[in-house]
This record gives C-alpha cells, structure tokens and sequence, in this order.
C-alpha cells in the first residue's frame, strides 16, 4: 500500500495483519472495463441524496508534518506566545517534545497520519476507524449538542451534521498539550475544529479544516486537506509501544 510510512516523530512498532485482505474486489465499487477501481465515477449518494462517505480513506502525507504546507508565509495568524512556542519547538520537532513520540496523536493530526482511516456511516453515529493507532473516533449524528465544559480528551468530542453536500464535524474539549502538526503549532484549551467534508467522485474528498482558537490565534484559519479512496483493501492492525529506553535517544530537548 503507497503512503504506509512509519512516523519519524513516533516510537511506534507496526504489526502488520496477514496480506489476505489485500486486492479483494469490495461490492458496490465501479469499475472500468479491466476491472479496476473507477476513481473518477460519480458520487455514491443515499436514498435522501446525500453522499455517502463510507469507505477506507487515506490523506495527502504533507499535512501532518505541516498543516500550513498550502499557506504562504506568514498567513498563519499568530498569537504571539503560540509564535514562540512553535519557534522553540523547532529544535525537538521530530524528537522528544512531540507527544506522538509517546503514541499520542491528538487532533487534527488523527486524520492527517500516513496510514489509511475507515468512514462507516450508522443512524445517530459515524465511526472513523484508524489504521495509524488502531484506534477510533466517534462523531455524533443525532442531533446532541456538544458539551458546555467538556473534560478534555486525546480527540476531542465531534458531532456532525449535513449542510447541503457538506458534511460538517464540529469538534471541542481537545488536550491542550497535543500538537496541531508535526513541525508543532500548538493550540489551547479553547480549539474548535470545524471539518467540511466535500466529495467530489467516488476516489476523491477534501476537508476544509478550519482552526478557531481565539487564544492562540488571532482569528479563525482554514486549510485544504486532499484524500482519496484506497479501493478494494481494508485496514491492518498496528500498535504504537511507548519504550522508554529508546525514548530517551531521541533528539530535542
């Protein structure tokens, strides 16, 4: 599978499951006359016309180590103190100051992992199934509306609503201490993710990320996250293993 690279940021041992899921041929996919995966047929829509985004799906690589890899410099709308700290950051970015060193990947950098996610649509809840972790997301599709003081957590808490074409996942109550990206733009206790989930054919969807975070940012910033569908495969098991040991190896301060 392309794009299965392991984190440099992360002490992490991969254990892959037997290949007897690959190259299986998933119903209800078209395909063109030699039997491959048609990418570029239209949208998969339900019986109210809404797309469907059930499907095993795998993000543009550049966005984890660099959220803002789209943007010019000096687009990103710092706080000064977040300015800083991402500065200072700098030196251990791919080392020990990052919490995915310790198996933690936070939000948004869940969905940006080199490794493929699973979408499974279901009456009141959408589940989002990582392959990177092996772990797993709820989003809540029932009409909730989200907690008023949440007690943060790794990935926050999502509910998510359709707006058109659109499939739009708010998301609150994200630990502090995890990192936007790779290269380590922080964020407060007060982020608002707002993820607008855009199908455009059966292989391809974008998210348009937006980051509100009134401490840390000036003003709320969005960005373009580009996947595409990874047709007729399913997920393997892999399991990150903080090791202390070799931890302490790693560079940074």
């Amino acid at each position: 599978m392309l794009g299965r690279l392991i984190l440099a940021s992360a002490l992490a041992a991969a254990v892959p499951a037997s290949a007897q899921w690959f190259e299986i041929k998933v119903a209800g996919t078209p395909r063109l006359p030699d039997g491959r995966p048609n990418l570029s047929a239209p949208v998969p829509r339900d019986s109210k016309g809404k797309p469907i985004l059930d499907g095993v799906w795998q993000m543009n690589g550049k966005y984890l180590q660099n959220i803002a890899a789209d943007m010019k410099p000096g687009e990103v709308p710092y706080q000064p103190w977040a300015e800083q700290l991402f500065k200072a950051r700098q030196n251990g970015a791919l080392g020990r100051t990052d919490p995915a060193a310790r198996c933690i990947p936070g939000m948004p950098k869940l969905d940006a992992l080199p490794y493929p996610f699973k979408i499974i649509e279901s009456p009141g809840m959408t589940m989002m199934l990582f392959e990177g972790f092996t772990t797993f997301r709820q989003i809540f599709t029932d009409g909730r509306e989200l907690p008023k003081d949440p007690n943060p957590t790794w990935f926050g808490y999502s509910v998510g609503k359709w707006e058109g074409d659109d499939w739009v996942v708010n998301t609150i109550g994200i630990k502090e201490s995890t990192w936007l990206d790779n290269a380590g733009r922080p964020h407060s206790d007060a982020l608002h993710l707002i993820e607008r989930f855009q199908r455009h054919d059966f292989g391809h969807m974008d998210i348009l990320l937006t980051i509100d975070d009134p401490k840390a940012y000036t003003k709320p910033w969005t960005v373009k996250e580009d996947l595409r569908l990874i047709p007729d495969t399913e997920l393997l098991e892999y399991i990150c293993v903080e090791n202390e040991k070799d931890y302490g190896h790693l560079v940074g301060k």
